[in-house]
C-alpha cells in the first residue's frame, strides 16, 4: 500500500485523469448505450435522454454542457438522428430554433443507462469515506476550472491578436 501512495504522489495529476478517464470509457462501452456509437456519441445521447425529462433542450445546451465547438456538436446532432436516437423539432416561438428530442429507439436504453450510472457510481465510491469522496470531486471540480480559465485567457488572446491584425494590414 506504501508503495502505491508513491507512485501515487510522483505521478502527474494529468496522467490519473487520463488512466481514471480510459478506465469509465471502457465500463461506458461495455455496458451501457448503443454500440454503433462512439463513446462522446453516446455520452451526449445519455445527457439528452436524462435532461430531457425535465428540460426542452436545444444544441447550444450541448454545446455548453461538453464544452464543445458548434461544429461538433452540430456534426454528433447529425449522426445522432440519422442513426434514428433523436429528432430536431422547431420551436413554435422561434421556428429557426430545434428542440432535441429523444426517438422510441433511444428511450430504450435510458433505463439501462440510469442503472449503469448508479452502479459506477458505487463502484467509484467504493471502500473511501464519503468526506474524502466529496473532497476529491471539489478538487476535480476546481482543476477543471482552472484548466477552463486558462482555455478562455488564450482565446481572448487570440481574438486580440486577431483584432490587432486586421486593424493594422
Amino acid at each position: 500500500m506504501e508503495k502505491e501512495k508513491e507512485n501515487v504522489r510522483d505521478m502527474h495529476m494529468g496522467k490519473l485523469v487520463h488512466m481514471l478517464s480510459n478506465q469509465l470509457k471502457r465500463r461506458d462501452s461495455m455496458e451501457a448505450g448503443p454500440s454503433d456509437l462512439t463513446h462522446m456519441q453516446r455520452l451526449v445521447l445519455r445527457f439528452i435522454l436524462l435532461r430531457s425529462l425535465h428540460l426542452d433542450l436545444y444544441q447550444k445546451d450541448i454545446e455548453e454542457e461538453f464544452h464543445i465547438r458548434k461544429s461538433t456538436a452540430t456534426g454528433i446532432l447529425q449522426l445522432l438522428e440519422k442513426k434514428g436516437f433523436i429528432s430536431r423539432e422547431s420551436v413554435e416561438q422561434d421556428g429557426r430554433l430545434k428542440r432535441l428530442v429523444p426517438t422510441k429507439k433511444a428511450e430504450g436504453y435510458r433505463e439501462k443507462i440510469l442503472e449503469n450510472i448508479r452502479e459506477n457510481e458505487a463502484r467509484m465510491e467504493q471502500g473511501i469515506p464519503r468526506e474524502d469522496y466529496e473532497a476529491c470531486k471539489l478538487v476535480l471540480w476546481k482543476v477543471f476550472e482552472n484548466l477552463m480559465e486558462e482555455e478562455k485567457k488564450e482565446e481572448r488572446r487570440r481574438r486580440d491578436e486577431s483584432k490587432t491584425i486586421s486593424i493594422n494590414p
